[in-house]
């Protein structure tokens, strides 16, 4: 609303400018018939009076009314009766001031010439304010468009990041509920871990990005809490260019990934596995590679690496508004998902 009013009022302004210019410009061309200057500006001031009047009718209607395709005749007539109106206004007034019988002859002689005179200015200004509150609405209703986008945007990310974590928690709840018993000392440990990993994920807001130290950092707690489950058969190996420690990604980008990569890599297998984790810039690009080791008989990757993946795609396509940011392929038994994040 606020906005609104602030351009009304730049188009009030314009529109004031524009009377006096064309009083002035008025006032010149009477005065050039060899009238003098008291002559030509009476005529030009009760000229203008009553087609300033009209023309700012016509722009505070159009402000509030738009017509059809089919309802722009009634706009020519609406323009032809203000012109009509404003020219018998300005024949029958002009006499009444009494300028000389040669004034009254240049009022008869020029009526027509006013007439049009005062639909053209008329006409255009009907025109122009057409066409500047149809792009006024049309920005508005661009704007409105975009901020329901970027809620129905917000609200799928947030669902999005709601989903994963419970299925991570719950799987890390019953791995404390199995330690309780015989190993209470790590049930401890794993709950202290998972506390710090819930209050980090808490505190992420999906608006900032966040920098890859960050996000490593983060990504550390949530392996140490898996270690724990899965004891000495989890081996991770993290590393990352000197380049990329400052590029920023999403929040939580990471997490679903390499969870699936130790659901495919350990679920199916009984001896060690290592989780590859490497990143590093390439050009305007952060590329994170994520690897593990899989059983083709069972894990079945082609298939689909469940919802982490799928999630982690829609996130991307709703933030970058590109589809080709994630990658996945295997090479002799190794899985492998690389991941692109633009850098601004």
């Amino acid at each position: 609303m606020a906005t609104s009013t602030t351009v009304f009022s730049k188009l009030n302004i314009a529109f004031a400018l524009g009377g006096l210019a064309w009083a002035g410009l008025q006032a010149y061309v009477v005065q050039s018939f060899g009238f003098n200057w008291y002559v030509a500006i009476t005529d030009s001031l009760t000229c203008t009076l009553p087609l300033a009047a009209s023309c700012w009718l016509i722009n505070n209607n159009l402000r509030y009314y738009q017509p059809g395709k089919g309802s722009y005749i009634n706009l020519f007539f609406w323009c032809l009766a203000l012109a009509g109106g404003c020219t018998l206004l300005v024949r029958f007034t002009l006499p009444m001031f009494g300028l000389g019988q040669t004034y009254d002859v240049f009022i008869n002689q020029s009526t027509l010439l006013r007439f049009f005179s005062c639909f053209m200015a008329i006409g255009w200004m009907a025109m122009i304010s057409l066409i500047w509150y149809v792009l006024q609405d049309q920005k508005e209703n661009e704007k409105r468009k975009a901020e329901a986008e970027q809620l129905a945007r917000d609200a799928e990310l947030y669902n999005l990041r709601q989903q994963l974590q419970p299925h991570f928690l719950f799987n890390s709840l019953n791995s404390i509920n199995a330690l309780i018993g015989f190993k209470p000392d790590e049930a401890r440990k794993m709950i202290h871990q998972l506390s710090d990993f819930l209050r980090g994920t808490l505190n992420k807001d999906e608006q900032k990005q966040v920098t890859l130290c960050d996000e490593l950092k983060h990504l550390n707690l949530y392996l140490e809490i898996e270690k724990v489950r899965f004891g000495h058969r989890l081996k991770t190996e993290i590393s990352s260019d000197t380049n990329s420690g400052d590029a920023m990604l999403p929040p939580l980008l990471l997490q679903p990934i390499v969870e699936n990569a130790i659901k495919f890599g350990l679920y199916d297998t009984t001896g060690e596995v290592t989780v590859s984790i490497r990143a590093e810039m390439e050009d305007s690009y952060l590329v994170v590679m994520v690897q593990n080791p899989y059983d083709p008989q069972t894990a079945r990757p082609r298939q689909g690496t469940g919802f982490g993946l799928s999630g982690i795609q829609r996130r991307l396509y709703l933030l970058f508004a590109r589809n080709d940011l994630v990658e996945t392929f295997t090479n002799d038994d190794i899985f492998t998902i690389l991941i692109k994040i633009p850098q601004a």
